[in-house]
């Protein structure tokens, strides 16, 4: 199998580009001195993760119970469960931690607390449960300050279940682009998540872990004094958010969708691909940023950017290239796109965001330094 004759669309994984995004990672992490639980919810597949091991990484964070179950049955025991636990899910939560799976659970609310525990107790299990913290107000958790912190770990305390940690992620990084705003925000969710662990441990609830991660703070941050541990899930393939963040450059971008052109609109300089949002997916994340990439930007099968066509529009299966000028770019122009972009042509389409590509398909054609081509499972679901 090689990319010429590889059917389209399909997710393309350049394994030299990926292995060094998991090195550099790696590298950081263990100059930081923190232990490093990647985010598995970006490839949910065996052969990333086995690599991302290989290379250091201690543990793993997951998005689903399905995720759980998947890695713990290919031999991954320390799961963290990144999103807080519905106490329906509870008794799947249970069968992982009988089969020997060292799973945690996590909760941001005294009611999910006590459920979390007083089910334990129902079932003779003792949960670890670590405590969601929320350092920049981008989503779930409790501000370091909050009273609710010390009550919900006293919950859990006290109804049988134990405290493993605290655990908070950056999301509002994404919305960054300097160096100085990201180092800003990595120090925040450091002494935030730090200071949630220090009012716990003061008022009696034992806090062993604080774990902080996005990967543009990961990247970004200059110290980690009091964290123990590191999320970060993304950077192993990168996208154009990640890219207008500017934690990686475009030829770091590890993922791309192959796509043959298949027809013209000359006269409106277009040029039709049979990867639509089916294949590219809805997210338009870098819409509120200062490049928009529309849907993705092509670029040429070796993977080199084509810097004045840019995915400007999205059917089910059908993506349209649009001509668009960049300063100092040799740009197409209308009259010339079938020239440029004959029918039959194949190129890479970069992603928006690496999650919601790669949920689009049931496996990646990874793609060796040699050019071989080898197929990797991936999962879907709950």
């Amino acid at each position: 199998m090689t990319l010429d004759t590889l059917d389209t669309p399909a997710a393309l994984l350049d394994r030299p580009r990926m292995e060094n995004n998991i090195a550099r990672m790696q590298e950081r992490m263990n100059a930081l001195g923190v232990r490093f639980r990647p985010h598995v919810k970006t490839s949910k597949s065996i052969d990333v993760v086995q690599a991302q091991i290989e290379a250091g990484a201690q543990g793993i964070t997951v998005s689903t119970l399905k995720e759980a179950e998947a890695f713990f049955a290919a031999g991954v025991t320390d799961i963290l469960y990144a999103v807080g636990i519905a106490p329906g899910k509870l008794a799947r939560a249970l069968a992982l931690r009988r089969k020997g799976c060292d799973l945690k659970l996590l909760v941001d609310n005294a009611v999910t607390a006590k459920a979390v525990a007083e089910f334990g107790q129902q079932h003779g299990e003792t949960f670890e449960v670590y405590i969601e913290v929320d350092t920049d107000g981008h989503r779930s958790g409790l501000a370091p300050e909050h009273d609710a912190l010390i009550e919900v770990g006293r919950v859990l305390q006290d109804n049988g279940a134990r405290v493993g940690g605290v655990m908070t992620h950056a999301g509002a990084s994404y919305a960054l682009n300097t160096p100085v705003s990201l180092a800003a925000c990595a120090e925040q969710e450091r002494a935030g998540c730090v200071r949630a662990a220090e009012r716990l441990r003061g008022a009696g609830v034992p806090c062993k872990v604080v774990s902080v991660g996005s990967t543009p703070t990961a990247l970004s941050a200059r110290t980690l004094e009091g964290v123990t541990e590191v999320r970060a899930g993304v950077y192993v393939f990168f996208d154009l958010v990640m890219h207008n963040v500017g934690v990686c450059a475009l030829n770091d971008i590890a993922l791309s969708v192959l796509t043959t052109v298949i027809g013209h609109q000359p006269e409106k300089g277009w040029a039709i691909v049979d990867a639509g949002w089916m294949a590219m997916s809805r997210d338009r994340g870098t819409s509120n940023q200062e490049t928009d990439f529309g849907y993705g930007l092509p670029c040429s099968l070796d993977g080199t950017p084509l810097p004045d066509f840019v995915m400007t529009g999205a059917n089910q299966e059908h993506g349209i290239l649009s001509v668009v000028q960049t300063s100092g770019s040799d740009a197409a122009s209308p009259t010339d796109i079938e020239a440029r972009l004959p029918i039959g042509t194949k190129l890479r389409i970069l992603p928006i965001h690496a999650c919601a590509t790669a949920a689009q398909f049931p496996e990646y054609h990874a793609l060796s330094a040699e050019g071989e081509v080898t197929v990797w499972s991936r999962f879907y679901g709950w």
